[in-house]
């Protein structure tokens, strides 16, 4: 096939996974059942967590699965054209990471966005299901252990491409560019968690199920409680 069409095929797959990870589904979801734009509470952050913060469970179910769903969506369309038409796993990868800026630079938000952790699931659930298993158990795990959310992301995305490396030519296949993209997601996802990581530090992140951390006792309160 001519080198000028498997780029254009390539150029707009890519494009294409971006334009989709753009969507905003947190926004929608919240308009469609007419809720507050998630982008004036809270956190600020278009996700299930902070459409959480209204009290509408399925709202923040919507918004989590069709985050996930649009990275699924853009690889797997990817994945089947370049398997159609021979293009290199490479653009596969590419469309990977193209899929979850989109969620954390949106288009249609003015290149702003979420943290992108369920857009980054969905994307690995279309690489290699099994990978994406071991993160979302160790999501899980954390999540339970800690009762922190934040914290629960920040472990899974950094464990994330050594679960790939170190699963590579075993559970599944291993690729480079593949590779490269999961550590780039994962270090976008740590970027975006930069104020958790602060608050965690300083005992001020609050825990799953909404308990606020207890602020340092002074010395005055301490005599009071003496």
């Amino acid at each position: 096939m001519d080198v000028a069409l498997l780029i254009a095929i390539s150029a707009v797959l890519i494009v294409l996974a971006y334009v989709l990870g753009s969507i905003p589904f947190a926004v929608v979801v919240s308009r469609l059942m007419g809720l507050k734009d998630p982008r004036s509470f809270g956190s600020g952050n278009p996700g299930a967590t902070n459409v959480l913060r209204t009290g509408n469970k399925k709202a923040a179910a919507f918004t989590l699965l069709g985050d996930a769903a649009k990275g699924w969506a853009a690889v797997v369309i990817a994945a089947y054209v370049c398997a159609r038409f021979e293009i290199s796993i490479a653009v596969v990868a590419t469309c990977a990471v193209a899929a979850f800026l989109g969620h954390v630079y949106s288009f249609f938000l003015k290149f702003k966005g979420g943290k992108g952790v369920a857009t980054a699931l969905g994307v690995l659930l279309a690489l290699e299901p099994w990978l994406a298993l071991a993160v979302v158990v160790t999501w899980l795990f954390i999540a339970y252990a800690s009762r922190y959310s934040s914290l629960a992301s920040i472990v899974a995305a950094t464990l994330a491409p050594l679960y790939y490396i170190m699963g590579g030519k075993t559970l599944w296949p291993l690729y480079p560019s593949v590779a490269i993209a999961i550590v780039i997601i994962a270090v976008v996802v740590l970027h975006r968690h930069k104020q958790n990581i602060s608050r965690l530090l300083q005992g001020k992140e609050s825990r799953i199920g909404g308990d606020k951390p207890q602020p340092p006792a002074t010395a005055a309160g301490k005599r009071r409680r003496r």
